[in-house]
C-alpha cells in the first residue's frame, strides 16, 4: 500500500511542476492553485510512503518519477523535445526506479 501511495504522491509532484509552468505562460491563477495543491497533496502523501519505505528510496523514487513525468507533460503540452538521447536517460531513470522497488521492502 505504501508503494502506491508512493506513487500518487510522484503524480501530484508533477501536478505542483505543472503549476510552475502555467504561471510562467502567465495563468497565474490557475498556475497557483496546481502548484499549491499539488505540492501540499504530492509531500503529504510523501511523508506517508516514507512511514514504511525507507527515505533514500522513498525520496529517489518520487524525485525519478517527478522528472520524468514532468518532462513527459513537456512534451506532449508544451511541445518540448522528444529527442532520442532524451528518452533514452528517462528510460534509464525509470529503470532505476524499477530496480529500487525490486530490492526494497
Amino acid at each position: 500500500m505504501s508503494w502506491l501511495v508512493l506513487i500518487i504522491a510522484g503524480l501530484f509532484e508533477v501536478v505542483g511542476v505543472t503549476g510552475i509552468q502555467k504561471i510562467a505562460k502567465g495563468k497565474k491563477r490557475t498556475g497557483f492553485i496546481f502548484l499549491i495543491g499539488g505540492f501540499i497533496i504530492s509531500f503529504t502523501l510523501l511523508s506517508i510512503a516514507m512511514e514504511a519505505i525507507p527515505l533514500g528510496v522513498a525520496y529517489a523514487v518520487w524525485t525519478g518519477m517527478g522528472t520524468v513525468g514532468s518532462a513527459i507533460v513537456g512534451m506532449i503540452f508544451y511541445n518540448e523535445s522528444t529527442d532520442r538521447l532524451r528518452l533514452v536517460f528517462m528510460g534509464m531513470v525509470i529503470t532505476a526506479v524499477v530496480g529500487l522497488r525490486l530490492v526494497s521492502p
